[in-house]
């Protein structure tokens, strides 16, 4: 997908959160000045568009440091928006190459509740790391649920990679470890590895993990490399429960965002980034093969106040 295609889908994935704050700033600012009160109403809508409480009044006290033109339209409001949106999002914006360097098997577990897209993700993943040249293994460590593990089989034969997979209810961390062993024998660039996302029984979940994590470092003491969590745009504020909950659990190092394109809180992954400050590597806007793509600030800025690039 060109890079065009890729900002078009973006603009269009963000449209419900875009259309809405776009609107609801046209309504405060249309024929009022800028002032203390115009900018409480601000703030106000920019927590309805779950930028959350923090990011909201962080936001709202930038505009008023700027001392904007009393006279500025709405246009110009969400152009100093989008400005200060980006400022927030540019150091937490990684590119997805930085999760395959250095060289050697790289190995990445892949964490979230169950329904994020997280399974999805792995194999879009894959789709991107095989297409820059790395050599690519999947693990189904989510021995939980039998369709996560037909779902990883799935999309290692639709990208043309090996998966590691056993029965249903066996022993995640075994799998994984198998896994770690074939893939430093295979020649293995990347190693992915599904693990479970229920949170009903959080000490079974974090034992699990644990053990993940335990026995892959009698392979390799330096892995994981990466821990990512995938979390769904459309949960909105309950996207930082997530990060709390599963941050306790293991040692998150990165974020994937999925689901933007049914979702109208886009707004979160501005809060997620002022909150936790944590690596953002990709977003995902549909349920194609291109639809994840590397996370870029100004771009997810402007497409979410609803203005072109610029």
């Amino acid at each position: 997908m060109s890079k065009s295609g890729w900002l078009s889908r973006l603009r269009s994935g963000l449209s419900r959160s875009s259309s809405r704050l776009a609107e609801d700033i046209g309504g405060i600012f249309s024929g009022r000045k800028v002032d203390a009160a115009t900018l409480d109403d601000l703030e106000d809508i920019l927590i309805m568009a779950d930028l959350g409480v923090a990011t909201a009044g962080r936001l709202r006290n930038d505009l008023e440091s700027k001392r904007i033109d009393s006279a500025a339209d709405s246009n110009d409001i969400r152009r100093v928006l989008a400005d200060a949106v980006t400022e927030i999002l540019a150091p937490v914006a990684r590119p997805l190459t930085d999760l395959t360097s250095p060289a050697g098997l790289r190995v990445i577990v892949v964490a979230g509740v169950n329904g994020t897209g997280k399974t999805t993700t792995i194999g879009k993943l894959a789709a991107r790391f095989t297409e820059d040249g790395q050599n690519v293994m999947l693990a189904a460590a989510d021995t939980f649920r039998a369709a996560a593990i037909d779902q990883i089989k799935i999309w290692g034969e639709r990208v043309g990679v090996p998966v590691i997979a056993g029965a249903q209810d066996g022993d995640p961390a075994a799998l994984a470890f198998d896994a770690m062993q074939q893939a430093q024998a295979g020649n293995i660039d990347v190693l992915l590895i599904d693990t479970a996302g229920r949170l009903h029984n959080k000490t079974d979940l974090m034992a699990e993990l644990e053990k993940i994590v335990r026995v892959i470092r009698k392979v390799d003491p330096a892995a994981p490399h990466e821990t990512l969590l995938v979390l769904d745009a459309t949960t909105g504020q309950n996207a930082h429960a997530q990060v709390e909950t599963f941050r306790d659990l293991v040692d998150v190092s990165g974020l994937i965002v999925t689901k933007l394109d049914g979702s109208a809180r886009g707004g979160v992954i501005v809060s997620l980034a002022d909150r936790f400050g944590l690596p953002i590597y990709a977003v995902g806007v549909g349920e194609g093969i291109d639809d994840l793509r590397p996370f870029e600030a100004a771009a997810f800025a402007n497409s979410l106040l609803g203005l072109e690039a610029g």
